[in-house]
């Protein structure tokens, strides 16, 4: 399926019409593989956000919050099914907008885009209460409600996938929504706000605002009439979200940055090792959140990591990521690439030894080498701050209580490998690690029914499972005098 034709415009999606912005000005998506044109996308200003959240709130107030729970489960898995049969068109629109590899979404994107919806359309109908007996006198209980309208606001590396994170949870327990994509990403956010018309949610239940983040994004966070946020991206505009949230006291839901530390020992198995921290690493080309940038060896076997990790850097296949047998794509975007190229830098001047990569691969589209430093000091920028590109850096260390110190080192806490044979250094390690999610024996396996967060400039908050619920309801306690 071919897209890449610059007169192809595509309008915001707003009380269930596609509609062009108020102002009448549209920016550019391009192809990160070439740097050309996909199509002209209307841009979302202040005005259109109100008309979306004024259409999100009639739909709260109407069809929508007046619809029994299990119906709106059904709707969900009506629209999961016209995902299942727009496969094709999904994947093709997501690598041509991201540069993601077609193998990578069709393996792990769209099936967890759909995981998401069966499994929140499963639990629309089971977000209970308790009854709580306070008194004898009394019935007293409490019940879960919908806080209301939701602004989410979602990044560029996985735009389905963590855009189905926050619509599908706000949906089952009876939110409507106003989606802004990011505006380098906004083309599958808005094919899935057509689907979810044709599965027959309600209009203004899914609007969908393309635009930048500090006109679009920044009304979506001041708008007296949204209810919550929530939010995935860098810890900069998470803080100015937070402030920006003050002004109603609206809630907030942060997922930022890492740093993750993914931490090999001399009785780990070294293939399963390596194998999985060139993965932890080259994975959407190093553009996860939870990438294990910072590879953590023991002095013992560093430099045979180095060497089998030089290795798989080197044999890496990059190409048109529309290519099955492409393993890495390019970076979203030439802003993306020459930041990840100015960090390869950095690190050459700050000491570290070069071993793989470390250039820009061909002179078309944005793509970066595989990158692999050595002899990478703890406290290197190119070890503390988030690079979010395909670079390792590979940190030697002595014994247990270096490896805490300087996995734990960094102001991010999201997640964290742990490789070993000792069953109870894993427990040990499990315990003190600073991470919302340790992986041990393994890296970067999320699952829709298990929490995800951080802490500190990591964000806060939880997404998954039914800790999601409670960041789309708002209890209420009921006390019914009884008498006696």
């Amino acid at each position: 399926m071919v897209y890449a034709f610059s007169d192809w415009t595509q309008k915001l999606l707003i009380d269930g019409k596609r509609v062009d912005a108020l102002s009448g000005r549209t920016f550019d998506t391009l192809d990160p593989s070439t740097g050309n044109v996909i199509a002209r996308i209307a841009e979302a200003d202040a005005a259109d956000v109100d008309a979306a959240v004024r259409s999100a709130r009639a739909a709260f107030e109407g069809d929508w919050g007046r619809m029994r729970a299990s119906e709106r489960g059904l709707l969900m898995l009506r629209l999961a099914e016209l995902i299942r049969q727009n496969e094709d068109e999904l994947v093709n629109l997501e690598s041509l907008d991201s540069g993601k590899p077609v193998s990578a979404i069709r393996r792990q994107d769209l099936p967890a885009v759909i995981d998401t919806l069966v499994y929140y359309a499963g639990m629309a109908d089971k977000i209970n209460g308790q009854v709580i007996p306070a008194r004898q006198d009394a019935l007293t209980y409490t019940v879960r409600e919908p806080l209301g309208v939701v602004g989410a606001i979602i990044p560029w590396n996985f735009p389905l996938m963590i855009g189905m994170w926050k619509i599908a949870p706000a949906l089952a327990c009876g939110c409507t929504v106003v989606l802004k994509p990011a505006e380098i990403t906004p083309l599958t956010a808005l094919r899935i706000g057509e689907l979810a018309l044709e599965a027959g949610f309600p209009a203004g239940t899914l609007n969908v605002v393309p635009g930048f983040g500090k006109i679009a994004g920044q009304a979506i966070v001041d708008h007296p009439d949204i209810d919550k946020v929530t939010f995935t991206g860098s810890p900069v505009v998470g803080r100015q979200i937070l402030r920006g949230a003050a002004g109603n006291l609206k809630r907030v839901t942060l997922e930022l940055g890492g740093k993750s530390a993914n931490i090999i020992f001399p009785d780990a198995d070294l293939d399963a090792a390596v194998k999985a921290a060139g993965a932890g690493i080259f994975f959407n080309t190093g553009q996860v959140c939870s990438a294990g940038s910072r590879i953590l060896a023991h002095e013992s076997i560093y430099d045979e990591v180095v060497e089998r990790l030089a290795a798989r850097a080197n044999s890496t296949r990059i190409g048109d990521p529309r290519e099955t047998s492409t393993a890495m794509g390019p970076l979203v975007s030439e802003v993306q690439m020459k930041r990840v190229l100015d960090y390869i830098e950095i690190g050459k001047n700050e000491g570290a030894t070069l071993v793989a990569g470390g250039s820009r691969h061909g002179d078309v589209g944005y793509y970066v080498q595989p990158t692999v430093f050595a002899d990478v000091e703890h406290e290197m920028r190119i070890s503390q701050e988030e690079i979010f590109g395909p670079v390792a850096t590979v940190i030697k260390f002595k014994d247990d209580e270096d490896a805490l110190r300087i996995a734990n080192g960094t102001v991010y806490s999201l997640a964290a490998g742990v490789w070993t044979g000792d069953i109870g250094r894993a427990h040990r390690f499990t315990r003190r690690l600073k991470a919302g999610t340790v992986w041990v024996n393994t890296y970067g396996p999320t699952d829709i029914r298990l929490p995800w967060g951080g802490a500190r400039d990591s964000g806060f908050g939880r997404e998954h499972g039914d800790m999601a619920v409670e960041n789309f309801t708002e209890p209420k306690v009921v006390w019914i005098n009884t008498g006696r």
